[in-house]
């Protein structure tokens, strides 16, 4: 069977390389057969990278140990559900993943597509096929995953494997990987779209139209990635955050920047004609950076706790970089004069410069993360030493970055397009501006003094009453003359314009997040080697480490200590912090005990027992204020996307009106 699997992936291989050849002769010479085959062979593609994936799988659910892979990865105690992550648990399985969400997405874009765009789509497919090319021969030769394990001239099995790397065995690592995975190769169809574009020097922004939604769901499903991966590192860790600058927690966060910043400037290309170049610019770095993020998690080019081993993928991935870089850079800069913008700006004071500011921000963001992720690599190559640079540093860069981009949140819909007045200002600010200031009034009236805090608390309150006026007014003047009850408007109104009040609820989450990443200048933490049978403070509680039990899985062993929680005496319940040592490779796991609560979440550790002293436990300690607002953000987040995906009620066309909401009132204004 792991034949067959090889054999699939090297025909998909040769496949994919015909595409790409069949596809550019056909659209440089205009022969449709060519074009038309050069299609048909994506389907082959995706049955074929199909069918290698379902044998891997297959081969790790049961339990096939003549492949080396499966004896890596996989062990009989383990269950299905991480026999199953086990695929992308390591280089080979997660390439070949790689490869087959791109036949997918291959194969769906050329299906849907099959009579649209017919000047754009050989190109389109090229480029996808080139990726697939790149791709199906690391899954072929450099990593290939139907390895035997082969003792003189044969096969040999072994009797159980080593398993999953005991941090992964958590049920968010079966969610993560695949949703980030989706949104990274995913933004190669936009890209696909944008260079073909260029290409065939397309009339219009047909690109932009046509890969709308592939950009949107493709940075939903980013987002789910990131937050999903703050979820995991949260609660599997064991040190309590959810967020620490890794290099490769910074790898996914860059192509996401680039790409908040695409999905707003498109927008002014769709409306203005303006920022062309900006666009082919960001939707191509965006689909580079996702690239880089592999190179970075599977190179290990930099140390980190997600990245693997150091292997001679690297010097594939520059290479294969370097050339997509300079091909684009070149296409770009030979049709500058066909992406020249169409209107200029006129006004500082115009939604036009909010949406530039915005992206200057973004990128200001972007330059800094990869500075301080590149750091060590650039460091070493010039000096011969590498040095790292931590949190801190991150941190002092992109929270006032961060906090100016939350502003520019609030100020957007504040602001007219074209340009504003400044009485106009004056009425549209006054009441966000006031429900800040309030805020911090607030804020201080209860001793909380800390200068970071009461600006990002004080801004999420004035986008904040930004969005809500945005709601209040728009569904108002509805059911007024519509008849209808307050809730319903407001429904009405997202639905007659699903992008912009999808957008404003995306926005919301964003503020959401923000509280509860504010709540991070407050948490307490301490560690303690407590006995058992006694008790000790952090903040607020009180912590009875009542006993220490321990026991026995066919996967793992575990120790569980038994925390009852106390607040000025009333008894709260108990918590159970576990520490876990797994069969297969010994390697210790923290399973935390988390109390959660809007306001607050109290979160427990169990270290180990002492050294020193076996009657003594050592308990790490936490309390972490409105982190539950950092989740609850991502979930109105992803609602708001869904929203956005959704087709308006009423349909705007941008290239003849513009929309221009006026204190309760929607005019519809002809350019």
């Amino acid at each position: 069977m792991e034949t067959s699997g090889a054999f699939a992936i090297l025909l998909a291989l040769c496949l994919a390389a015909y595409s790409f050849v069949t596809s550019l002769i056909g659209a440089i010479r205009k022969k449709p057969f060519l074009i038309e085959s050069g299609r048909r062979a994506v389907y082959g593609i995706f049955i074929l990278l199909t069918a290698a994936s379902g044998i891997l799988v297959y081969s790790l659910l049961t339990s096939d140990f003549r492949l080396a892979y499966v004896a890596a990865r996989s062990n009989r105690a383990m269950p299905v559900v991480y026999k199953f992550a086990a695929w992308w648990g390591g280089q080979e399985g997660y390439l070949l993943l790689w490869s087959w969400l791109l036949s997918a997405y291959s194969a769906i874009v050329v299906w849907t597509n099959k009579r649209k765009h017919r000047e754009l789509m050989p190109y389109v497919v090229a480029v996808l096929m080139f990726t697939q090319v790149f791709f199906c021969t690391l899954n072929a030769f450099v990593e290939p995953p139907f390895q035997v394990l082969a003792v003189g001239k044969g096969v040999t099995a072994v009797a159980d494997g080593n398993g999953l790397n005991p941090l992964l065995q958590y049920w968010l690592m079966a969610i993560h990987p695949p949703a980030l995975y989706l949104g990274y190769v995913g933004f190669i169809v936009p890209f696909a779209f944008a260079f073909a574009s260029l290409v065939t020097k397309q009339p219009g922004d047909a690109w932009i139209q046509t890969t709308r939604r592939w950009s949107l769901i493709t940075w939903g499903f980013q987002s789910m990635g990131i937050m999903l991966g703050q979820g995991w590192a949260y609660a599997v860790l064991g040190w309590g955050g959810y967020w620490g600058w890794d290099p490769v927690e910074n790898a996914s966060l860059l192509p996401w920047i680039t790409a908040t910043a695409f999905l707003h400037s498109v927008m002014m290309q769709e409306k203005k004609g303006m920022m062309k170049v900006w666009n082919m610019v960001l939707v191509s770095g965006t689909y580079f950076l996702c690239i880089f993020g592999t190179f970075l998690t599977r190179s290990g080019v930099v140390s980190s706790v997600h990245a693997f081993a150091q292997s001679s993928l690297g010097t594939w991935f520059l290479a294969f970089l370097t050339i997509e870089i300079a091909v684009t850079t070149f296409m770009i800069l030979k049709r500058l004069d066909y992406l020249k913008s169409e209107v200029q700006l006129e006004s500082v004071l115009s939604r036009e410069s909010s949406f530039l500011f915005n992206n200057l921000i973004l990128l200001a963001s972007c330059f800094a993360v990869l500075w301080g992720t590149m750091f060590p690599v650039i460091t070493e190559a010039v000096m011969g030493e590498k040095i790292t640079v931590g949190a801190p540093f991150f941190n002092k860069v992109n929270v006032p970055i961060g906090l100016f981009l939350l502003l520019l949140t609030g100020v957007g819909p504040l602001i007219a397009w074209r340009r504003s007045s400044l009485e106009s200002l004056k009425r549209a600010f006054r009441w966000p501006v006031a429900g800040m200031f309030l805020t911090i009034a607030a804020l201080a009236a209860f001793g909380i003094f800390h200068l970071y805090a009461l600006i990002s608390l004080g801004l999420c309150a004035f986008v904040t009453v930004t969005v809500v006026m945005e709601f209040f007014k728009g569904a108002r003047a509805i059911a007024a003359k519509s008849q209808m009850n307050f809730v319903r408007a407001v429904v009405e109104l997202t639905h007659r314009n699903t992008r912009r009040y999808g957008g404003y609820l995306v926005h919301m989450g964003i503020v959401i997040m923000f509280i509860g990443y504010t709540g991070a200048a407050f948490n307490l933490d301490t560690t303690k080697e407590v006995k058992i049978g006694d008790r000790f403070d952090i903040g607020r509680y009180q912590l009875h480490v009542k006993q220490v039990s321990d026991g026995d899985t066919p996967n793992y062993s575990w120790q569980r200590a038994l925390v009852g929680v106390y607040r000025n005496g009333e008894f709260l319940g108990d918590m159970n912090p576990e520490r876990r040592v797994y069969s297969a490779t010994q390697q210790p796991t923290s399973e935390v005990s988390i109390r959660r609560r809007l306001n607050e979440d109290l979160y427990l550790n169990f270290a180990s027992m002492s050294q020193t002293d076996a009657d003594k436990a050592i308990i790490q300690a936490y309390v972490f204020p409105l982190v539950s607002w950092v989740w609850i953000g991502f979930y109105v987040l992803m609602f708001g996307t869904l929203v956005c995906l959704v087709p308006s009620k009423v349909k705007y066309s941008y290239a003849k009106t513009e929309v221009v909401g006026v204190y309760g009132k929607q005019v519809e204004a002809a350019k």
